[in-house]
């Protein structure tokens, strides 16, 4: 049997959508299953809609995913343009392959499955508003080829003037008339489609010497060996004309098994997602983040602080599921429980909120260790500094607040706290600055509500119980040590906890008094305590 063999073809057209990213995911997904190869090839062939630095974004957005190329991209992240023994189809940028299309495109001529068309644009444009006039829909095919300009209604020797003396001709396949195409595919089934309603797509370009994407990527398709062809629904339509074009050169005994991928959807499921939902409702729909020539910013999931590993999880499963309740999928088990059968055909509805959802479910199972360096970098852009030398000498709790300055296994320890409550490494900053940060200024409308005399004074008294414990006092004696000392002199409870967190937090919510207290120490506590005097009892 042939060794697997898929393509994922990214035209740099702009920014990878995350619909193209599942693409490649798919592809990949199949080719490590199979034990085959993933290939990346450029699909640059259309001159006019080039963006500088979308190859680049693309490469960049795969290799962030995870979905590493076997072949076309070298260990650097750049395209091959030499063939080698790893890369021996080299050059995989279809613009560099430009000299190898004319030839299939002539080829196809000469057999009589194409020809020239000298039509210009605005020629095609008067037939196309003619039609309109007419209610009618214009298309360049066997009804209407006879009556316009191509070497199938002009004489030789004018096709030949037309071909020597100007460039704007193309070459068009020539669609047989009334025929029914029958097809196969891996997700949709049997499709049967009557050439008639097809139209006579351009193969080549003489402006630019060019092929169009139909023949660049049936010619690579083939001379690449790609086994399985998986790609967007949008290339659906396409399909009739690519079995055609195997047949008219041949190949139709080497020709790859073909699977279309159902859309990626709006959240409301009416539409095609587009990164102007996500512009209006507030979520990217690009992997990372995008600066247009007009220097327009597009959010990307990695810059909104998402792990690779939940997108590349949230992204198997927006068309594709198990068949179990399982939702949590890392890359190497989704390559073994992967299958094109269990691909839905219709459109996949995307959730913002599940995507927020796997971030956090990820956050869980990531050690303290690791989530404390991706937390680093915040702290630093706080001026906090994180020492990892365990030779360094720091307080008992690992934690200078005069200085800013925090031992690593502080930050674990606060993370262990906080892990629960956030969705995103940002959110330990957010939840939680005051395990940093002793509280400046206080909620006016918390200090209304319960720095009143007849409860500060409770409070106070009650913190004197703690002046002088132990730095490692467990947060449970503390707790008991609270409660004791509140309930024994049948205080308010609430009331005077809302002023101690006041006191530690800045506001009357946040984390559990003893859960504080047991991490910033008892020297930060009392400070705290004499801060909050100073300031609010002037």
């Amino acid at each position: 049997m042939k060794k697997t063999r898929v393509r994922f073809a990214p035209s740099p057209t702009g920014p990878l959508h995350m619909g193209g990213v599942r693409t490649a995911l798919y592809n990949y997904l199949y080719a490590k299953q199979k034990g085959g190869d993933f290939i990346i090839r450029i699909e640059d062939t259309d001159s006019n809609r080039f963006v500088e630095g979308a190859e680049q974004y693309i490469i960049e957005a795969l290799n962030w995913c995870g979905i590493i190329a076997d072949e076309g991209i070298d260990e650097n992240g750049k395209v091959v343009e030499t063939a080698t023994e790893k890369h021996p189809h080299a050059p995989y940028r279809q613009s560099q392959r430009k000299a190898i299309y004319f030839k299939y495109a002539k080829e196809l001529v000469d057999k009589g499955f194409a020809y020239y068309a000298f039509d210009t644009a605005e020629e095609l444009s008067a037939q196309r508003a003619e039609a309109e006039a007419k209610k009618e829909t214009f298309i360049y095919n066997s009804q209407s080829r006879q009556y316009l300009r191509n070497s199938l209604s002009l004489s030789q020797e004018e096709s030949e003037k037309l071909i020597a003396e100007t460039n704007n001709w193309t070459i068009r396949f020539k669609m047989p008339e009334n025929r029914i195409v029958k097809m196969d595919d891996l997700i949709r089934g049997h499709i049967e489609v009557n050439t008639n309603t097809l139209d006579d797509k351009v193969l080549w370009k003489k402006i630019d010497e060019l092929p169009t994407y139909h023949l660049a990527n049936i010619v690579d398709d083939h001379l690449m060996e790609i086994t399985e062809v998986i790609r967007g629904e949008e290339w659906l339509p396409s399909l009739p004309l690519h079995y055609l074009l195997y047949e008219a050169f041949g190949w139709s005994d080497s020709m790859p098994k073909f699977a279309h991928l159902s859309l990626l959807l709006k959240p409301d499921g009416k539409g095609k997602l587009s990164k102007r939902d996500g512009d209006k409702m507030g979520f990217p729909v690009f992997p990372l983040k995008w600066i247009n020539s007009e220097g327009e910013v597009s959010r990307g999931y990695r810059e909104d602080g998402y792990f690779p590993e939940a997108f590349v999880n949230l992204l198997a499963f927006l068309g594709w599921n198990p068949g179990n309740d399982r939702e949590m999928y890392r890359l190497d088990e989704l390559i073994s429980a992967f299958s094109l059968d269990r691909i839905v055909k219709s459109g996949a509805r995307f959730n913002p909120e599940k995507a927020s959802w796997y971030n956090k479910e990820y956050l869980r199972l990531y050690n303290s260790e690791k989530l404390a360096q991706l937390f680093i970098p915040i702290l630093e852009e706080n001026n906090i500094t994180v020492v990892t030398d365990y030779n360094t000498d720091m307080t008992k709790s690992g934690a200078d607040f005069e200085h800013r300055t925090f031992h690593i296994d502080y930050v674990c320890k606060v993370i262990e706290l906080i892990k629960e409550r956030a969705s995103f490494v940002k959110d330990f900053w957010t939840i939680a600055p005051y395990l940093f940060l002793a509280p400046k200024s206080f909620v006016e409308k918390d200090v209304a509500k319960f720095w009143k005399e007849e409860n500060y004074k409770l409070a106070l008294d009650t913190a004197k119980q703690l002046a002088n414990i132990e730095d490692n006092t467990s947060k449970e004696d503390i707790e008991k040590i609270l409660e004791e000392h509140i309930r024994k002199n049948e205080w308010p409870m609430g009331k005077v906890m809302n002023c101690l967190r006041l006191a530690l937090v800045g506001a009357s919510s946040g984390l559990g008094i003893a859960d504080i207290i047991s991490l910033i120490g008892i020297k930060e506590f009392n400070n705290r305590i004499d801060f909050i005097q100073e300031t609010l009892n002037k």
